[in-house]
C-alpha cells in the first residue's frame, strides 16, 4: 500500500475505497494459488461478476468488474489474500512559452565531437508510459501512439481523466511528448512506438496495486522501457512497487523512474526510485534565464523563483514595492508596483490574484520558514496574468526592512545558466541498502511539452525521467542486442558530472554519475556496470569494506584502466588497484577497499569521488558510506484508512528502515494538538513493511487527526513522526 505522495507532479493513494452507493465497482485482487484456475472458479460460481484480466508475471491476481455485493462476496473466498480499489481519487498534483530547450541541449552534446553521423530517433522502440494516460488524439502524439491498456477503469482506453469523470489529468500526455512527440515539438526518440498504461487515476492518483498491475501488462506486452514518472515517501529498498519494477527488469526490460520531488533534504529518494535495478532520475537545468533582485548599494543579489504556471519575470527598469502581508486585506495602493507577500493561509494564487485585481506589475512571496519556496498559481481558477515569484524567508525579511520600509526601488538583473542541479529533486541515499540515488540526471526544470489541447510548461523529476527513457531509446535502436543492464551502463559511464560551483563536483546522493550525454553512450566502447560505489554502514569501531564493479571493453584494442590516488582524509584509507588490463572484448572485475576508523570520524553520511582513467578518458565514480547509520527517518509511508469493498474494517500499513522495539501512534487535534487517544501500540517490529487491520469499534470516532507515530529503537531512543490522516466511517 502506498500512502498520497509529494514526488513529481503525480501522486499514489490508497485512501480511496469503494462506496456503498456505488453499483457497479471495479477492483484488483491478489490471489492464492494459479490465477488462472482462480478465473476459472470465478466465472463457474459468479457468472454476475466480470474477470477483465488475469496476471500471472509481476502480480498474481484478477482485475474484477461487477456490482459491489458480488464483489463482497468474491472478497470472502479463501483464496483471496487483498482486494484493491481501483476508484475514487485524490488530486495530489503540482504543475507550472517558447521552444523547449532541454531536448535539443542533451542531443547537440557530441556534436562534432563524436565520429559518425548519428541519426538515431528510437525507430522500433517500444516504450511504455505508466502515468494518467495519454491524449493520443494530440497531432503531436497520433503518430506514434501504438496503443496500451487503462488499469482504473480496466478497459484499453487509457486517454487521461477528462474533466466529466473527475479532476481532470494531463501529465501522462506531458511525459508521452517528452519521449516520443513527433509533430509541431519533436521528443527525445520522435519515432519510439508510445503505450500507455494508465495507472493513476482523476487527479493524478492510484494504488500500489494498480502500478503493479500496469508494469505486468507493460512486461507481457514486448515494452523495451517502461517510464515511471510516479512514486511515494517511502525510502525503502523492499516496498512492493520497488520489488516490482526490479522483477520487470528480470524480465529484460529497461525502467525509468523519477527520483521525487522532496529536495533538498537527504533520504527524500522514494520508492519505486529506490528499486536497485532501474534507472532513478534526478532533476537538472536545462539554459535557463534566472532573475535576480539587485541592490547596488548593498552589492545584494537575490535569486527569484518563479512559481509554476507563472508568466516569465521580464522587468527591465527598477520598480516600487508595496508590503501586502499575507494578502488577507485589500491591496489599496498597488497600481503598477510589485506586491511583497509572507506566506501562509491565503493561497498563492489568490494572493497573486488579488494583487492583479489591484493593478500590481507583479508578486513577490516570501517563504515564512527556513528553505526554498516551491508553489503553483495554476488552480483551475481565473488565470493570473502577472508575473509570480518566490524569495527565502530571509531574503524576504531583507526585502521588506530595505526596499518596502525605507521606499527603495527593485532593480532585475538576469543570469543564463545551466547544468545546475533543481533544489526540488530528491536527494538520497536509500535507508537499510544505503544506495546512491538518483543514479543520473537530466533536464527537469521549465520543461515545455504536450498537454491535453496544447502545450504546457511543468517542472519536476517527472519530466526529468522520460528524457532519460527517451535517451534510452535511441540507444536501444543503436545497439538492439543491448540488455537493460549495458543500456543502462553505457549512460552512467558516459554521463558528465556537474559542478555546484568551479571546481567542485555536486554529492554523489544530488547526481549521481551526472547528467546525461545519450550520443557519448551510443559511441562509447567501454561500458562500467554498477559504477556507484555504495559501501554500506560501518557500526564497528574499524571496518574495511570492499565494493567490485565490472567493466566492459567494447573496442577491438586492449584497454589499461588506473586510479588516481585520492586525497588522504582522516579515518579513511583507500586499497586501490594499480592497473587493469582489459583485453578486447572481454570484462574484468575491479574490486576497491576501504578502511574505516570511525572513532576518528563524525556520525553520518561520508561521500566523494574515485577517479578512474583510461588513456584520455577520465571516469568520476561516486562513492558512499554512513557512520553508525546517521539521522535517516526511522518511519515512513504511514496509512490508515477503510478496507477497499468494507464499510466496518480499516487498514494500516508503515515502513520501517531499522524496526522497532515499540510503535505508537497517538491521535491529536490537528487544530489545538489536543491528545485524543491512542489508536495502535506494537511490540518488537521487524525491518520493512507493517500491515494490519482494525476493526471499527476499536478505531473510535472518525474525523480529521494529526497522527504522530513514535519509534523506540533498540537503543532506547525514540523518534517521532507526525502525519494528516482521515478516519471515514
Amino acid at each position: 500500500m502506498v500512502t498520497a505522495v509529494t514526488f513529481p507532479t503525480i501522486a499514489l493513494s490508497e485512501t480511496g475505497f469503494a462506496r456503498a452507493d456505488d453499483k457497479e465497482n471495479s477492483i484488483i485482487i491478489e490471489v492464492e494459488g494459479n490465477p488462472y484456475e482462480r478465473k476459472k472458479e470465478i466465472e463457474t460460481y459468479h457468472p454476475f461478476v466480470e474477470v477483465v484480466q488475469v496476471y500471472d508475471t509481476i502480480l498474481t491476481g484478477l482485475a474484477l468488474k461487477g456490482d459491489l455485493d458480488k464483489l463482497q462476496d468474491i472478497k470472502t473466498k479463501s483464496f483471496v489474500k487483498k482486494t484493491y480499489p481501483v476508484r475514487n481519487y485524490q488530486v495530489n498534483s503540482r504543475d507550472e512559452d517558447n521552444i523547449n530547450k532541454s531536448i535539443p541541449f542533451i542531443k547537440k552534446q557530441a556534436k562534432g565531437v563524436l565520429p559518425g553521423d548519428q541519426n538515431y530517433t528510437g525507430k522500433g522502440v517500444k516504450v511504455g508510459i505508466i502515468d494518467t494516460g495519454i491524449d493520443y488524439t494530440h497531432p503531436d502524439l497520433q503518430k506514434n501512439y501504438k496503443g496500451g491498456y487503462d488499469l482504473v477503469d480496466l478497459d484499453d482506453d487509457p486517454m487521461e481523466t477528462l474533466p466529466e469523470q473527475g479532476s481532470p489529468t494531463l501529465h501522462g500526455t506531458h511525459v508521452a511528448g517528452i519521449i516520443g512527440a513527433n509533430g509541431k515539438m519533436k521528443g527525445v526518440a520522435p519515432e519510439a512506438d508510445l503505450y500507455s498504461y494508465r495507472a493513476l487515476g482523476p487527479g493524478g492518483m492510484g494504488t500500489s496495486i494498480q502500478v503493479i498491475a500496469a508494469i505486468e501488462k507493460a512486461v507481457k506486452d514486448g515494452m523495451d522501457i517502461i517510464n515511471l514518472s510516479l512514486g511515494n515517501t517511502v525510502n525503502g529498498p523492499d516496498w512492493p512497487t520497488s520489488i516490482a519494477v526490479n522483477r520487470a527488469v528480470d524480465h529484460g526490460v529497461s525502467v525509468v523512474i523519477a527520483n521525487g520531488n522532496a529536495g533538498p533534504d537527504q533520504w527524500t529518494v522514494g520508492s519505486p526510485a529506490t528499486a536497485t535495478k532501474v534507472i532513478s532520475v534526478g532533476a537538472s537545468t536545462p539554459p535557463i534565464t534566472i532573475p535576480y533582485l539587485d541592490d547596488s548599494f548593498t552589492n545584494k543579489k537575490i535569486p527569484l523563483t518563479p512559481l509554476m504556471g507563472s508568466v516569465p519575470w521580464q522587468f527591465e527598469k527598477d520598480q516600487p514595492i508595496v508590503y501586502g502581508g499575507i494578502g488577507a486585506k485589500p491591496l489599496t495602493d498597488a497600481r503598477n508596483k510589485i506586491v511583497l507577500y509572507k506566506r501562509g493561509e491565503i493561497p498563492f494564487a489568490e494572493k497573486a490574484r488579488r494583487a492583479q485585481q489591484a493593478g500590481a506589475a507583479g508578486v513577490i512571496i516570501f517563504n515564512n520558514e527556513k528553505g526554498p519556496l516551491q508553489g503553483s498559481v495554476a488552480d483551475g481558477k481565473a488565470a493570473v496574468t502577472i508575473p509570480v515569484v518566490s524569495v527565502t524567508k530571509r531574503d524576504g525579511e531583507w526585502i521588506l526592512d530595505n526596499m518596502v520600509n525605507k521606499n527603495n526601488w527593485l532593480d532585475t538583473s538576469y543570469t543564463t545558466v545551466k547544468d545546475k542541479m533543481a533544489q526540488f529533486s530528491s536527494r538520497g541515499p536509500v535507508t537499510v541498502n544505503w544506495r546512491i540515488k538518483p543514479e543520473i540526471v537530466a533536464p527537469g526544470a521549465a520543461i515545455l511539452s504536450t498537454v491535453p489541447d496544447g502545450y504546457r510548461e511543468l517542472q519536476g523529476t517527472s519530466m526529468a525521467a522520460p528524457h532519460v527513457a527517451g535517451a534510452l531509446a535511441l540507444v536501444k535502436e543503436a545497439h538492439p542486442d543491448w540488455s537493460p543492464q549495458k543500456l543502462k551502463g553505457a549512460l552512467l559511464t558516459t554521463a558528465l558530472p556537474l559542478e555546484e560551483k568551479e571546481g567542485q563536483l555536486y554529492d554523489p546522493i544530488e547526481q549521481g554519475m551526472g547528467r546525461m550525454q545519450p550520443a557519448r553512450a551510443i559511441e562509447t566502447s567501454t561500458i562500467l556496470y554498477q559504477p556507484l560505489i555504495s559501501l554500506g554502514n560501518v557500526t564497528k569501531l574499524q571496518d574495511t569494506k570492499t565494493y567490485a564493479f565490472k567493466v566492459e571493453n567494447l573496442s577491438n584494442k586492449k584497454k589499461e584502466f588506473y586510479f588516481d590516488m585520492p586525497k588522504q582524509k582522516q579515518g579513511m584509507r583507500w586499497v586501490l588497484p594499480q592497473s587493469i588490463t582489459v583485453p578486447p572484448g572481454d570484462k574484468k572485475t575491479i574490486e576497491v577497499k576501504l578502511t574505516v576508523d570511525s572513532n576518528r570520524m563524525e556520525e553520518g553520511i561520508h561521500q566523494g569521488w574515485l577517479t578512474l582513467k583510461e588513456r584520455d578518458k577520465t571516469y568520476q565514480l561516486p562513492y558512499l558510506f554512513l557512520i553508525k547509520g546517521g539521522d535517516y527517518p526511522k518511519a515512513m509511508g504511514f496509512d490508515f484508512s477503510l478496507e477497499a469493498l468494507s464499510d466496518d474494517m480499516y487498514q494500516y500499513s508503515l515502513y520501517l528502515p531499522e524496526g522497532a522495539e515499540k510503535v505508537t501512534v497517538d491521535l491529536y487535534d490537528p487544530q489545538t494538538f489536543q491528545y485524543k487517544r491512542t489508536l495502535l501500540e506494537m511490540d518488537d517490529q521487524q525491518v520493512g513493511l507493517i500491515e494490519g487491520t482494525m476493526e471499527e469499534r476499536k478505531v473510535g470516532k472518525g474525523g480529521q487527526y494529526l497522527a504522530v507515530v513514535s519509534i523506540t529503537t533498540s537503543n532506547d531512543k525514540t523518534y517521532t513522526y507526525p502525519s494528516n490522516i482521515v478516519i471515514e466511517q
